[in-house]
């Protein structure tokens, strides 16, 4: 039981956590992030760990909730976390991504300090430099309603999460290192679920000794399943047998309740589930996610199994696995699901007034681009991957320190707004945008894999898919009512799909693809909001008093003793942000004399 006293001197101790919100509360996680072994698909390699744990913890936080993660880098190559779907409401220096922080060097720690603003549901963080992603680091993070605000569907029973994605036995830096010289990655070497291989449904398919997950519920009751696509470029099927699968959220956005007996979930998206435990229990029930899209004969080994176990279950679960949908390459099958997720506009979600009072069919766009991907090609003998026409190439110094110090020709504002049939380039092209614009933006398709694309900072409208080439004439198939909000969007091959963004939240923010091979070689880029009024310390949170330089301003940098490996408390992340460490200690010392 927590002491009284110490309860009493909490507020003072958070008076120092700037940028704290004195009346919101602060949850504080203290991580070491460090390479451990593991066996996933029966070969043992090195995987990415927090605090030992993979998939990492959960980040279980309420709307408004200030957030300090202490993280300390004990991999041996640089370190960011970003936190895929938090808005960082007016404070990109916390979003944790090359245009906004220097990365956390090998045996250091950074701590990260912000507030999870206005928000509520079911996102991920990852490592997002170096194809880091590939190996680990990932975990959840629930952001939950606060008790005020009513939720539209019954409290679940117990919260279940579950993270899918493909995997492959060689470790990160071998595949970073194909990419480099050229290579495609190839076929991955299976599915993961929350980290474990498949159980073993096929003794042919699935080795055995291979550690697979196993879900434990009650009979009767009703769990909500967050899933997130936490792979590398494998679009996915889940179904659970014999179960329905009730969608209610997406990436923040709650949905039409709708049954689903399977979903393709995309690299990068996220779903919540409400799933009921209806089923006799005569046997275990299988929980699988097959890749989409592919030869389903040459890609059946590349399966996720995991078990839905009954508490009064009458034996293993055996015989096929649930069917994937008819057609493995029917992508209009996909697309139609994808179409049919709407928005609740008749509750609410952070806030108590109903999603759908924001008109965001009747707002004026003010600026359209049209982002337009390939496939690879070659630009200066290397291979890469462009968005119209340019393979962006993070400088060495981000983009908002630049603009900071101004610290002139780090990136270029010249984006262009359409693509463009001229000679691909590399460069640190950024979009350049206002304060309070209103935002189109169309992802077009012209490769001949599943992209799917994210944009930092934000939740936009998906207002329209298709097939074909977009024209302005596209715009005449828009939802302009009930289109759902998310932070990340597919877009099939050959097809394009169109987002309505409000730019509310000054800052640099990351639009890139989350697909992690065509990502590393450059499909992203930066919008740049500006708010001409002058709004840094004002609109804009100011310059967080831990913040790391590097590139053209590493001469700013004081050294940082490296730590090394460690469990260590919450010490670090105090001394790391310029805290008073004795003056805590007199407070610890005062809260245990009073109790």
């Amino acid at each position: 039981m927590a002491c009284p006293a110490a309860a009493l001197l909490l507020p003072l101790l958070l008076g120092f956590l700037a940028p704290a919100r004195a009346t919101d509360p602060y949850a504080f996680f203290d991580w070491d992030v460090s390479y451990v072994t593991r066996s996933p698909l029966g070969v043992p390699q090195k995987v990415i760990a927090i605090n030992k744990e993979f998939p990492g913890p959960v980040v279980n936080v309420t709307t408004n909730y200030n957030v300090a993660v202490n993280v300390l880098n004990s991999l041996d190559e640089p370190l960011l976390i970003t936190w895929d779907g938090i808005q960082q409401r007016k404070n990109c220096w916390q979003d944790g991504v090359l245009g906004t922080n220097c990365p956390i060097p090998p045996g250091w720690n950074w701590t990260y300090n912000f507030q999870v603003k206005d928000q509520i549901g079911s996102f991920f963080y990852f490592p997002p430099l170096s194809m880091q992603r590939a190996a680990g680091g990932f975990g959840g993070i629930t952001v939950n309603n606060r008790a005020v605000i009513s939720v539209p569907f019954d409290t679940p029973d117990g919260d279940i999460r579950l993270f899918i994605g493909d995997w492959y036995k060689k470790n990160h830096t071998d595949l970073r290192k194909m990419l480099d010289d050229g290579k495609e990655l190839g076929m991955p070497d299976g599915v993961l679920m929350n980290g474990k291989g498949p159980y073993r449904y096929n003794d042919s398919l699935v080795p055995a000794g291979i550690e697979y997950e196993t879900i434990d519920v009650e009979p009767g009751k009703t769990y909500r399943f967050r899933v997130h696509n936490v792979g590398i470029s494998t679009s996915l099927n889940l179904r659970i047998q014999g179960h329905n699968m009730a969608m209610v959220e997406t990436e923040g956005s709650y949905t039409m309740k709708q049954n689903f007996t399977n979903l393709d979930i995309h690299v990068g998206q996220s779903y919540s589930f409400l799933v009921t435990m209806d089923q006799n229990a005569s046997s275990d029930y299988y929980i699988v996610a097959s890749a989409r899209f592919v030869n389903e004969s040459l890609w059946t080994r590349v399966t996720g199994v995991a078990i839905l176990h009954y508490s009064n279950s009458k034996g293993k679960a055996s015989g096929p696995l649930p069917d994937p949908p008819n057609d493995e390459y029917d992508k209009t099958f996909s697309m139609n699901q994808a179409r049919s997720i709407r928005m609740n506009v008749t509750t609410g979600a952070a806030r108590p007034n109903p999603q759908g009072s924001f008109h965001y069919g009747q707002i004026n766009v003010t600026q359209v681009y049209k982002l337009r991907n390939m496939p690879p090609v070659t630009i200066n003998g290397k291979r890469r991957t462009t968005l119209n026409g340019i393979s962006y190439s993070p400088p060495a110094t981000p983009l908002r320190l630049a603009d900071l110090y101004d610290k002139k020709e780090v990136y270029t504002l010249d984006f262009p707004t359409m693509p463009s049939d001229g000679p691909p380039v590399i460069r640190s092209s950024v979009i350049n945008s206002t304060y309070k614009n209103f935002m189109e933006i169309v992802f077009q398709n012209n490769d001949t894999k599943v992209q799917t694309y994210h944009i930092d900072g934000y939740a936009f409208w998906v207002v329209g898919m298709d097939y074909g080439e977009w024209t302005d004439n596209s715009r005449g198939t828009y939802n302009k009512w009930d289109g759902v909000s998310r932070c990340t969007t597919q877009v099939f091959p050959g097809a394009w799909t169109a987002v309505l963004l409000s730019l509310d939240s000054p800052g640099f923010w990351n639009v890139r693809t989350e697909n992690l091979d065509t990502w590393y070689l450059g499909q992203e880029t930066y919008i740049r909001v500006v708010d001409p009024d002058g709004g840094y310390n004002v609109t804009e949170s100011v310059l967080p008093d831990n913040a790391l330089f590097c590139g053209l301003l590493r001469e700013k940098q004081k050294a940082q003793k490296p730590h090394g490996s460690s469990s260590s408390s919450a010490s670090p992340a105090l001394k790391q942000s310029g805290y008073l460490l004795p003056f805590l200690v007199l407070l610890v010392a005062l809260a245990v004399m009073g109790h």
